[in-house]
């Protein structure tokens, strides 16, 4: 970012808290314009949402953009009164969700807005400033909205959902399809709203730990570490080297269980079932490493403000060594099975394409980014604990295809292994867990970390007694949802399950 629109901006690194005072206010037409030279000149949106405001007439939008050059955040401000300000959508696609959730939460429309409608389907926190209010001003009904229409007399509408076969969360897709070719697939989720990011405002509190925790049930080390981060920045504190190894060793692991998961259930989708059989079993076998560290499969109660909450020692680590030199052998064997296959291969290849340029343009994160050619991953970009001195390399893939998403988990999955390896033979000494202490009043804390899944944005403002007042989340899948939408655009029907399950979004972590 140039001098000047530094200027606009207040810096902090990741993890770290300044005075909400120190926080640039600008005209709400300037941060648009603030956001979107900044975004021409490479940085994007982590975050942009809506709180109250001093003036009970306006509301505050607050704007972080992350970049990933230097491994700096930059907040910005605004205060908007009336019912709306002008959309950043048309030359911004990055914030299109985010500024259909402000309409949503707080009643301002963004206007000019190419397709604005609801994202959960609750009422608006103002009342009288519904946008998607019914005739009466009641809330909207949930699933039902406008969708896109392509006209044609050869032209048929596929509708999928929102309720699923087998175990699984609600979600709606439909498509637009000429024969078995699909113009259009529009994605509609919120039919789950559950209120997280209100139900922490107060806090922290005894609940506050298990909330991020269940921000998305597969990603529960990944939020969790986000979540005591951000903490661990209002508090001004540092983690023992030790509990951040934990840390980071903890999160690798559970990035191994989700990828090689993934990685059967593609092969499952394409009826190749020994890697899926494999897999199905391997996965399990990654869990279980993460219930010899604290008890959990999902790891529930080891991440903790200030630590972890569980030490390990040498019987442990032995333990952990073996169990990880068996699973990185079968790894390999059962996922070999599937370049070496043509039938695979003929499958993956070429199916659900997102390039570069599109996967930047949309602030596509994780593995789907990567898999486009983009370099994005916090580890690297915006490094914290053990991640500033220990270094994993970024995997990327340039075809931007079902194989591309696929093989970078695989190159992940082995670097990973590499790296819980490397991490539990030279675990420093000390303490895991240090008391911390309270938050500061009227700050704000930006933490990312990097879930299996992309970037986790956890944002925290504090008020005057160092209670939150608001609290933000930005999971992975809320920016590559639309990227799932642009992959299906050319391709057969019959690919989506391939083109979903090689994205592998969450709805939980969208429906928050």
């Amino acid at each position: 970012m140039n001098g000047n629109a530094a200027e606009r901006f207040a810096t902090i690194g990741n993890g770290r808290a300044l005075p909400r005072s120190a926080v640039p206010a600008h005209s709400p037409a300037d941060l648009c314009g603030a956001i979107a030279d900044a975004v021409a000149t490479g940085l994007r949106v982590s975050a942009f949402f809506g709180m109250a405001d001093s003036d009970p007439d306006a509301v505050s939008l607050v704007a972080v953009l992350a970049d990933d050059r230097d491994a700096r955040l930059h907040l910005a401000r605004t205060s908007v009164r009336g019912e709306g300000f002008d959309s950043l959508t048309p030359v911004c696609p990055q914030v299109h969700l985010f500024e259909r959730e402000i309409a949503e939460q707080f009643g301002l429309r963004p206007a000019g807005h190419p397709w604005l409608k609801p994202v959960r389907f609750h009422a608006s926190m103002r009342r009288g400033h519904d946008v998607f209010a019914g005739p009466g001003g009641e809330a909207p009904t949930i699933g039902v909205t406008d969708f896109y229409r392509v006209e044609g007399d050869e032209v048929h509408e596929v509708a999928v959902g929102p309720v699923h076969a087998g175990i699984i969360e609600p979600g709606h897709f439909r498509f637009q399809c000429h024969g078995e070719t699909v113009f259009h697939l529009e994605i509609s989720l919120g039919y789950q709203h559950r209120g997280v990011e209100r139900a922490l405002q107060g806090g922290p509190d005894k609940r506050s730990i298990h909330y991020a925790e269940t921000l998305a049930g597969d990603t529960t080390i990944g939020h969790a570490i986000a979540y005591c981060q951000a903490l661990e920045g209002l508090a001004d504190m540092r983690v023992s080297p030790r509990a951040q190894a934990l840390r980071a060793i903890a999160l690798e692991l559970e990035r191994l269980a989700n990828h090689v998961g993934d990685l059967g259930a593609l092969a499952n989708d394409v009826a190749f079932l020994p890697t899926a059989s494999y897999c199905g079993r391997l996965r399990g076998d990654f869990l279980n490493m993460t219930a010899a560290l604290c008890g959990s499969r999902f790891g529930r109660g080891l991440i903790r403000p200030g630590g972890v909450g569980f030490d390990v020692d040498e019987a442990i680590v032995r333990d952990l060594l073996a169990r990880l030199d068996a699973a990185e052998r079968d790894t390999a064997n059962a996922v070999a099975l599937l370049w070496d296959t043509s039938s695979v291969m003929a499958r993956f290849e070429e199916t659900g394409r997102v390039d570069a340029a599109m996967a930047d343009r949309m602030g596509l994160v994780g593995p789907a980014a990567r898999a486009s050619g983009v370099q994005r991953d916090v580890r690297h970009d915006h490094p914290s604990g053990i991640f500033r001195f220990a270094h994993i390399p970024v995997s990327t893939w340039s075809t931007g295809d079902v194989f591309a998403r696929a093989y970078v988990r695989w190159l992940e999955v082995q670097r990973s292994i590499e790296f819980v390896r490397e991490q539990l033979r030279s675990l420093p000494a000390g303490e895991v867990r240090s008391r911390v202490g309270g938050l500061a009043p009227s700050h704000v804390a930006v933490a990312l970390a990097e879930g299996w899944r992309g970037e986790l944005c956890h944002v925290a403002l504090t008020d005057e007694a160092g209670r939150f007042e608001r609290y933000k989340v930005v999971d992975p899948s809320f920016h590559n949802w639309s990227g799932l939408a642009y992959a299906l655009r050319g391709q057969q029907i019959s690919d989506f399950p391939l083109c979903n399950k090689s994205f592998n979004l969450s709805y939980c972590g969208y429906d928050l």
